[in-house]
């Protein structure tokens, strides 16, 4: 038996320890099996770019951050464009997942890796998913490898914030990763205690937060924590389009949305408001060890099924249990956080404002 491994897209913590997982749970029970690492992620598979990985190649990256195998971005959209020689992207992978003799092909990674994962599928590669992403947005899934870990960072993060914000009695808007879905901004808002949570799915509107500040100074309340996801929008530009968006922005000559917000806030509070935005603190690092238990328990259970000849799958949690789903029936879809599910009603009921 043959396979490969890819990562690909945004690098996160667990992506070490699933490649592990999957290297030790074949070499253990498949005999004669022999695996390829794909560097770059899908760049790696469209150059024909792979080296053999050996038992020892799999010691010592379990607390690993990154990948051993390196990623990068390929754009969907891109797959299936005639390039040069009016070769497409999908074509170069397909013909080089032959090439290397692939008896199934490992793709750890986002929506946009499923996407594409589907598609490789279409064109008879046997393909098996792992869901991989600190957005946590992956339809089909309760959660993903390397979401955990980002939340600790991003919890972490919030506390120290909040004792400079105390100390100068400021207001302070934390920008967390989250581009279309707030999970890690809700799951670190709430265990970091923050005064808003401000996410893609619940527009806010700007004044509902001055009123919150000026609230908490009259209870003269030492600061003001606001967790806001990279992707949060005001309300007033909600039902404009991402180039419309983009131009507004220019003509007001801001750098980002949080941005502008901190402006807007201390503008009409008269309180110093200043913004941290975490970035790429959340995605890399050591994984926490439950991103280290779920990694493992994802790779070998995706190894299996490569074993047992299922392909065409993503893994994915439900419950206490590993399952699998159908790669057609997941790829392209998101998970978004439901703006009246549990946990925002738990926040709301302990007091935090979603800016609404």
């Amino acid at each position: 038996m043959k396979v490969g491994i890819l990562t690909s897209g945004g690098d996160c913590s667990g992506l070490n320890a699933v490649i592990r997982s999957i290297g030790l749970t074949l070499m253990n029970n498949v005999k004669n099996v022999e695996i390829l690492g794909i560097p770059e992620g899908y760049g790696g598979l469209i150059r024909g770019e792979s080296y053999r990985l050996e038992r020892n190649d799999f010691e010592g990256i379990l607390g690993l951050g990154g990948t051993i195998l390196g990623t990068s971005r390929q754009p969907f959209k891109k797959m299936t464009v005639a390039e040069e020689n009016g070769t497409t992207r999908l074509e170069k992978m397909c013909r080089n997942y032959r090439k290397m003799g692939l008896d199934c092909l490992f793709t750890l990674g986002g929506a946009g890796t499923h996407k594409t994962a589907a598609l490789l599928c279409m064109e008879g590669c046997n393909v098996i998913g792992l869901p991989k992403t600190i957005d946590n947005d992956i339809f089909g899934t309760d959660v993903t490898f390397g979401f955990q870990s980002a939340v600790e960072v991003a919890t972490e993060s919030i506390d120290r914030i909040y004792t400079t914000a105390a100390s100068h009695r400021r207001t302070m808007l934390v920008e967390v990763m989250g581009n279309k879905a707030g999970w890690l901004t809700l799951h670190s808002g709430i265990a970091s205690g923050a005064d808003a949570i401000l996410l893609p799915e619940i527009p806010y509107e700007p004044d509902e937060l001055c009123e919150l500040i000026e609230k908490r100074q009259k209870d003269s309340r030492s600061c003001t924590i606001i967790a806001i996801a990279e992707g949060a929008l005001p309300k007033s530009e909600v039902k404009l389009k991402k180039e419309e968006r983009r131009f507004v922005r220019t003509e007001r000559g801001e750098t980002t949305g949080t941005q502008h917000l901190a402006e807007i806030l201390q503008a009409n509070t008269g309180v110093e408001t200043r913004v941290s935005v975490l970035g790429y603190l959340q995605r890399g690092g050591t994984p926490c060890a439950f991103d280290r238990l779920l990694s493992t328990r994802l790779g070998g259970f995706a190894a299996l099924q490569a074993a047992n000849g299922n392909f065409g799958v993503t893994v994915a949690v439900n419950g206490e249990r590993i399952v699998y789903n159908a790669l057609a029936d997941i790829a392209g879809k998101y998970k978004y956080v439901d703006p009246k599910g549990k946990l925002v009603r738990l926040g709301r009921l302990t007091g935090i404002s979603f800016g609404d």
